[in-house]
């Protein structure tokens, strides 16, 4: 998104004050995301054993999965396993091939985000995994890391300075309570004690972003709103505000965690209300970047990569790339992975193509959630007119006034906060459709693969 456009956006959010989209229609498109998802993104792939060499002109961004966590927090679903420190190693090791192979195919990239897991388990390994990508990809002109509360103020934690760019903090929220109930607080201490450990990072990074989650159980507004204060008082570069994603999996970890009859999500939350508060909340002091992320600048970078670049390249076992209108699939097994790599093959194991329909839809979320919609862009890619292939699609979007012309580019549609209301929930239940295909990944792990 161009700086002109972002600060139409952003105009357009300053000046909300309520989400007016009746909660029956966003009920209703959820459901819908509920069905294109289950249709869209279940695992009918077929087996696969390389990726395809990049297209001259083509943008692509890198994406590294780091699989290990110390602890495992209930509501995360993401591809990790427990933190053992050989396994861990002799992993980054694979990492580093991968990305050697990645390189011998012709690929390139200007961003690399590393995820996980927890990235920073081994600071040493990483640092040596940022600095060979920089060395074999000079285009690289930002890296945006994951991490932790844990680690930002360790010694060892000085080892990235200079290398990452942007470091991105999972806080969740500075509520007691909750990160009680969610099993963060003995793992990363106090609420002042993270906070206090944020304020330092801020000075040893050109970007801090804080990741926030709402829509806990107990998460009522008047906490939801000191958590918008706390965040404002503490001014970091960027903040990041998911809703809460409840899969099957999320459940069955709460329920092991704080009890069967205990509740992970907010069951009586109104979205509409929350988001809104949060986008009064931090209009005027942020600008927005997407559906949830804001920033103090419009030209920086943010954490969904999927946004950045039609097509991306992930590595690391549990990793997807999505590459040329087909999803790779890397092996979730840490055993096969690292089987591979030492046979000189890429983690990937399975593929699946999707129809060009299916792509513009992909491309449509992606679009409404980064806040405008480019019907030259729909014209280019695909041949086609942006109304009559998604007519159900469109008229939706100008139904509950979540989009409107822009005043300086008639390609551009600018989406409203009704607009980005529906891309925060578009995409929201898309992460979710991911997070049952992890585990449908998962389900057939045996302890040695682990």
């Amino acid at each position: 998104m161009s700086l002109a456009e972002r600060a139409l956006n952003n105009a357009a959010i300053q000046n909300a004050a309520q989400i007016t989209t009746p909660k029956w229609m966003l009920t209703g498109m959820e459901r819908l995301m509920e069905y294109y998802t289950k249709r869209h993104l279940k695992m009918d792939t077929r087996a696969c054993d390389a990726i395809p060499a990049p297209m001259p002109g083509r943008k692509y961004t890198l994406y590294m999965h780091v699989p290990f966590c110390h602890t495992l927090c209930s509501f995360c679903t993401f591809h990790r396993f427990l933190f053992k420190e050989e396994k861990a190693r002799t992993y980054f090791a694979s990492l580093r091939q991968e990305m050697q192979m990645a390189k011998a195919l012709g690929y390139d990239f200007e961003e690399l985000y590393i995820g996980g897991g927890t990235t920073t388990v081994l600071v040493d390994e990483l640092a040596r995994t940022i600095e060979l990508a920089k060395t074999l990809f000079p285009s690289i002109k930002q890296v945006s890391c994951e991490s932790d509360p844990l680690h930002l103020t360790s010694l060892e934690f000085t080892q990235l300075h200079g290398l990452v760019d942007r470091l991105s903090v999972g806080v969740q929220s500075f509520d007691r309570d909750i990160l009680a109930r969610t099993d963060r607080l003995g793992k990363f201490g106090e609420p002042a004690v993270v906070f206090e450990k944020l304020q330092r990072a801020k000075e040893n990074f050109p970007i801090l972003n804080v990741d926030m989650i709402f829509g806990f159980e107990g998460q009522t507004p008047d906490v939801l709103a000191q958590d918008m204060a706390t965040l404002k008082r503490l001014d970091p570069r960027q903040i990041t505000t998911y809703p809460l994603m409840v899969s099957d999996l999320t459940r069955r970890h709460a329920a092991s965690k704080i009890g069967s009859k205990a509740q992970l999500a907010n069951e009586a939350q109104d979205i509409r209300e929350d988001y809104a508060l949060i986008l009064n909340s931090l209009s005027g002091q942020y600008e927005q970047l997407t559906a949830w992320s804001f920033g103090k600048s419009n030209a920086e970078g943010f954490d969904e990569y999927v946004v950045n670049a039609d097509d991306y390249l992930g590595l690391g076992s549990g990793s997807f790339s999505f590459l040329h209108d087909n999803l790779y699939v890397n092996s979730f097994s840490l055993r096969r992975y690292n089987e591979k790599i030492a046979d000189g093959r890429m983690g990937v194991e399975s593929s699946k193509h999707y129809s060009k329909k299916a792509v513009m839809q992909y491309r449509f979320l992606l679009q409404v959630f980064g806040g405008r919609l480019s019907k030259r862009y729909f014209e280019e890619q695909f041949g086609s007119n942006l109304y009559t292939s998604l007519p159900k699609e469109m008229a939706f979007m100008h139904g509950i006034g979540g989009v409107e012309k822009c005043s300086y580019d008639p390609d551009k549609l600018q989406a409203t906060p009704n607009g980005l209301m529906m891309g925060l929930l578009m995409m929201k239940n898309f992460y979710t459709g991911m997070d049952n295909v992890r585990a449908q990944l998962r389900r057939p792990l045996r302890a040695d693969d682990m």
